[in-house]
């Protein structure tokens, strides 16, 4: 196992990819970042080198004498997505191998299907529902074998990004929208209905503080993290109405996402369409089990839930003046649980879509395809069936 710090970061353009990327660089990291038609300079402590993901060899040869290699890269625009996103892997892992580096891969809850809902474990079977599911799974599939051929994998999956930087998800491109004064929410959940967000920072510094002590991971490590559970369906969007009330003074209203609206469109845009597919995690509780994490780190990194979402909304520009420099980090631990989904974007209509995160994210996105406003939520009496 390569025993220096220096890492590589692919897709240190986008949410978790960037996120991680300035927080190993603080923590004393030598960092490089592979980006293409990347000027090669040292900036902001990180080292640009200019280069293709979908190129072995920019890979191969950006990757030497590196320990580590943060594996956090989509394809520009998430263009012909399912495409690229398997080869761009294998690059990675010829380049882990190469190395004896630990090669480390954001994980998500497309992975799963209703037979391991309601509570995910890292062991729990991997049945997906949707074909970038499918595809997630393969990925893992191909890290396993990688990590019997001399490459360590470390796998972290967290639920539904949100954060200062973080822009290719449901909070930034379904609930809000980055850049407006903050006025209403569109909410895709159900009342009665948990669900999982996970603040980026957290994500980020949980993988740090698992790179900290990879000596003693496992060639093929994964860690299911808490974060914020939502039990009732309704609590990210209070928080964000009383951050709105006390930042903006004003009463934030919650409406209904459309999903109707995107049944209608579905047959003809492709990302409506993988939208769609996504709603299974919006009607039904998914939580993810991180007695394991806490386990190896003795705690989980967690801000709470009402500084993580202003530091989100002031960093997308909607409470005024955009400041991202100093996001809000972690200042006390969780032991709930938590799954992960993202939001797939297309530049154009017929497009393959792709994950960010959130996902997290990585190059550089278009402007995503606008989010419909729905009606408003009427004060319900008592919780939705799910």
């Amino acid at each position: 196992m390569a025993s220096n710090d220096t890492v590589l970061v692919l897709g240190a353009t986008g949410g978790i990819g960037g996120e991680v990327a300035r927080q190993l660089r603080d923590a004393g990291w030598q960092v490089r970042a592979l980006r293409r038609g990347a000027a090669e300079e040292e900036r902001e402590g990180i080292r640009w080198i200019a280069g293709d993901a979908m190129d072995a060899q920019a890979v191969r040869r950006a990757a030497v004498g590196c320990a580590v290699i943060v594996h956090a890269v989509n394809p520009p625009g998430y263009r012909g997505w399912a495409k690229r996103v398997l080869p761009m892997l294998d690059h990675s892992i010829a380049a882990a191998k190469a190395e004896g580096a630990t090669l480390v891969l954001p994980g998500t809850v497309y992975n799963y299907g209703l037979d391991a809902f309601p509570l995910l474990a890292e062991d729990a079977p991997q049945h997906p529902r949707t074909r970038k599911g499918a595809i997630r799974v393969e990925m893992e599939r191909r890290l396993e074998a990688a990590s019997r051929e001399g490459a360590r994998v470390l796998i972290v999956r967290a639920g539904d990004f949100f954060g200062p930087r973080a822009g290719n998800n449901w909070f930034s491109q379904g609930l809000v929208k980055p850049g407006r004064p903050l006025r209403a929410v569109s909410d895709p959940g159900r009342r009665g209905v948990g669900h999982q967000w996970s603040y980026l920072p957290d994500v980020a510094r949980t993988m740090v503080e698992l790179l900290a002590r990879r000596d003693r991971l496992p060639a093929f490590a994964r860690f299911h993290m808490a974060g914020h559970w939502d039990a009732d369906g309704t609590r990210m969007a209070e928080a964000i109405r009383r951050v709105a009330a006390r930042r903006l003074g004003t009463a934030v209203r919650v409406s209904a996402f459309p999903w109707w609206l995107l049944t209608l469109a579905s047959p003809f845009v492709t990302t409506f369409r993988e939208l769609r597919e996504m709603r299974y995690l919006w009607r039904t509780p998914v939580a993810m089990d991180n007695a394991r994490l806490l386990a190896f780190l003795g705690h989980e990194p967690h801000t709470p839930l009402d500084a993580a979402v202003e530091a989100a909304l002031e960093g997308m520009g909607c409470l005024g003046a955009q400041n991202t420099d100093s996001p809000v980090l972690a200042t006390n631990s969780s032991s709930a649980f938590m799954p992960s989904s993202e939001l797939p974007v297309a530049s154009s209509a017929g497009d393959h879509t792709a994950s960010v995160s959130r996902s997290g994210t990585t190059a550089t996105m278009p402007p995503p395809t606008p989010l419909l406003q729905g009606r408003p939520i009427e004060k319900a009496t008592s919780p939705a069936a799910s």
